[in-house]
């Protein structure tokens, strides 16, 4: 807050900015600093950019852009940056609430920042009501009540953008199946090639860097659509390679495994098996007619 020249915040844990109310003080623009607090930014109808990490968000559109502790951020030159909403509150909020481990569940806190929410009209009014909410409260004396009713909204606020950015992965069908697709060929790419694999099986984290998305953002973008995480896709494209495989080559299980980028056949049969209910040898002898 001292960074921005605001007022010190009614709460020592948490702290609502209504941009449209308050001047900002830019001498800190252009510096690099890490949060260590969480920070929530609601745009309604701003067209600029706030910059953080290796890119910017464009809220061309209005929306919303989530940060946790440890990332690090810009501060933005421009005063047309500052614009509606920003809540700023630190993990010592949350302790002693089941929320302190909630909040992980919540995956947008480790989105980047070209995956912010987008809102249509509706939700940005049942978002301006929550922030609201907060900021009567926060205008309430501090009681013994206080810091139940803050963490209570702001469960209330994940819930909401968490159902907003599940419809949005719904909404945004096409972007999401041309990634999906993209993925999916990678991932086969690297299983048809055994140079590949030398360094084992592809991971959550490859594919996310390939695609040049975050991790969590695939996982639950995938999750949402598909039902399965990244981890199960990675898998179900190898049980489908090592069909193959078994079908139509003279290795052995051993081989194939190594072939697949398995250090250990156990590794391999433990994974086929739970996957097709069938070991690797049963498969291929079932495919040759019992032979």
């Amino acid at each position: 807050m001292q960074r921005l020249a605001l007022a010190p915040p009614m709460h020592p844990l948490i702290a609502l900015v209504n941009y449209d109310r308050q001047q900002i003080s830019l001498s800190d623009a252009g510096k690099w600093f890490m949060l260590d607090f969480y920070k929530i930014t609601f745009k309604r109808t701003f067209q600029g950019s706030v910059k953080y990490g290796p890119g910017s968000y464009d809220f061309k559109e209005g929306g919303m852009a989530f940060l946790g502790p440890g990332q690090v951020v810009q501060m933005s030159g421009d005063q047309n940056d500052y614009e509606g909403y920003a809540l700023y509150f630190h993990p010592d909020l949350l302790a002693h609430y089941p929320l302190a481990q909630g909040i992980k569940q919540y995956g947008f806190f480790d989105y980047t920042v070209a995956e912010a929410l987008f809102l249509s009209a509706k939700e940005k009014q049942v978002i301006v009501t929550v922030f609201e909410a907060i900021g009567l409260e926060l205008e309430n004396s501090i009681d013994q009540f206080s810091n139940d009713v803050l963490v209570a909204q702001l469960e209330l606020l994940f819930n909401h953008s968490n159902r907003f950015y599940n419809r949005q992965f719904q909404t945004r069908t096409p972007t999401h199946h041309e990634l999906i697709a993209k993925m999916n060929a990678w991932i086969y790419d690297q299983l048809d090639n055994g140079e590949k694999l030398i360094n084992g099986l592809p991971s959550p984290q490859d594919i996310a860097a390939y695609l040049n998305v975050s991790q969590r953002y695939l996982s639950d973008m995938l999750r949402s659509m598909t039902g399965m995480t990244t981890q199960q896709h990675i898998h179900l494209a190898l049980i489908e390679k090592a069909k193959t495989l078994l079908n139509q080559t003279d290795l052995n299980v051993a081989e194939i495994a190594y072939q697949l980028g398995f250090e250990h056949p156990q590794s391999f049969n433990k994974l086929f098996k739970q996957r097709t209910n069938s070991t690797p040898v049963q498969f291929r002898r079932d495919r040759q007619g019992g032979n």
